[in-house]
Parts: C-alpha cells; structure tokens; sequence
C-alpha cells in the first residue's frame, strides 16, 4: 500500500496561489492514479482533481477548473497541486489520495485506497 503525505498548506489571502505537494513511499505511484479531494467544516469529502500517473491525463472538478493544475514529477514519487486564484470557498482540509480505478470512476472517493493525513488550506477574504 502507498503511503502518502501531504505538504503546503496555509493561510492567505483571496486571489494568492498556494502549491500542495503529495508525496509517495512505501510503493510507487506507477499504474494509480492520483487523487485530490477536500473537505470543508461541516461539509461532505469533495472530488478536486485527478491524474493518472503514467500518461498524465488530468480531470479537474467544475468548481477548480482554469484555477488548479494537478501534475506529478515522476522522479520524486510526488504529485502537486497548484491552486491559484483561490477563493474564501476553496477553504478546507485537503487530501491526496491513490488508487487503480477507471477513468469514469476517477472523481469518486471510493476509487482511491490509500489517503494521506491532509493539509489545511484557509483563505481569507
């Protein structure tokens, strides 16, 4: 099983850019895929984007797409997400997970089997 931990989150201000990082041991990334979901308070998990790790083929949730970019660095084991013009809304506990599921299954939580702990992303108006 892949072991995941997430880094990059913070505090800042509407319309700033943050980059969260997700990095792989244990087992690699190779033939998963990758998965960022989040959940804010109160609110249930919420697919944000996906990536398969060998072709690099990306979905993104309606809500992020032409804001976030999802990519990986195969070398490093490690997939990103760059998020730019946040929004007060894109607060929330953000999670990387990995998983082997078809492409139409990729924006389902249920897809992925490894999680990461998460990392908070706050963004103030």
């Amino acid at each position: 099983q892949v072991r995941l931990v997430e880094s990059g989150g913070g505090f800042v201000q509407a319309g700033d850019s943050l980059r969260l990082s997700c990095a792989a041991s244990g087992h690699t990334f190779s033939n998963n895929n990758m998965g960022w979901f989040r959940q804010a308070p109160g609110k249930e998990l919420e697919f944000v984007a996906a990536l398969r790790w060998n072709s690099a083929n990306t979905q993104y949730a309606d809500l992020v797409k032409g804001r976030f970019i999802i990519s990986r660095d195969k070398s490093k084991n490690t997939g990103y997400l760059q998020m730019n013009s946040l929004k007060p809304e894109d607060t929330a506990l953000y999670y990387c997970a990995a998983g082997n599921t078809i492409w139409s299954n990729m924006g389902s939580a249920g897809g992925y089997s490894s999680w990461g702990q998460g990392t908070q992303v706050t963004v103030s108006s």
